[in-house]
C-alpha cells in the first residue's frame, strides 16, 4: 500500500497526472426501443426465405439395402475402410448406422434364441455332469490337501 506521507518522485508524479485528466464520464446514447414481436416474425420469415433449407433425402427401402450391401461388399475385400466406403456411398456415419441398426431383425438383436427340447434334454445331462466332475475334484483336492499336511506335519 502507498503511504500519504510519501514525498518520493513517484508519488508527485501520480499526483501531478491525476490533476491533469479531469474525470469525464462517457455519454452513451439510449438504446433504441424494441420493436412489437409481430415484426420480428416477419424479419425471420423473409429470412427462411431468402436461405432455403434442403429437404433431407429420403431413400426407399430397395436403395437404403443396396448401399449398405455396397458398403459390406466393399469392406469386405478390402478395398476401403469403413469411413471411405460411406463417404463413397454418397450418406453420414450416422445415417449408415440407423440404417444398419434398423435393416437387422428385431428378434435377432432383442431376443436370444430359444434352445428346442432336444438342446435343453442335452444341457441337462451337461450340468449334471458338470456337477458330478466338480464333486470328484473337490474330493481329490481334499485327499491331496490331507496329505500334504501329513508329510508338513501341520496335523
Amino acid at each position: 500500500m502507498a503511504d500519504e506521507n510519501n514525498i518520493g518522485p513517484n508519488a508527485v508524479a501520480a499526483t501531478d497526472a491525476e490533476a491533469k485528466t479531469p474525470a469525464v464520464k462517457k455519454q452513451r446514447s439510449p438504446r433504441p426501443q424494441k420493436t412489437a414481436a409481430e415484426p420480428a416474425r416477419a424479419t425471420s420469415k423473409a429470412v427462411a426465405v431468402k436461405s432455403p433449407v434442403a429437404k433431407p433425402r429420403t431413400y426407399s427401402e430397395q436403395e437404403k439395402a443396396g448401399k449398405l450391401k455396397l458398403i459390406g461388399t466393399e469392406i469386405t475385400e478390402g478395398k476401403s475402410t469403413l469411413k471411405d466406403a460411406i463417404k463413397k456411398a454418397g450418406i453420414s456415419e450416422q445415417t449408415y448406422y440407423n440404417w444398419k441398426r434398423t435393416a437387422t431383425p428385431v428378434v435377432q438383436r432383442n431376443k436370444k434364441p430359444v434352445p428346442t427340447s432336444d438342446e435343453l434334454g442335452d444341457l441337462v445331462k451337461l450340468e449334471e455332469e458338470n456337477q458330478k466332475l466338480r464333486k470328484r475334484l473337490a474330493e481329490k483336492l481334499r485327499a491331496e490337501n490331507t496329505q500334504l499336511r501329513k508329510r508338513l506335519g501341520l496335523d
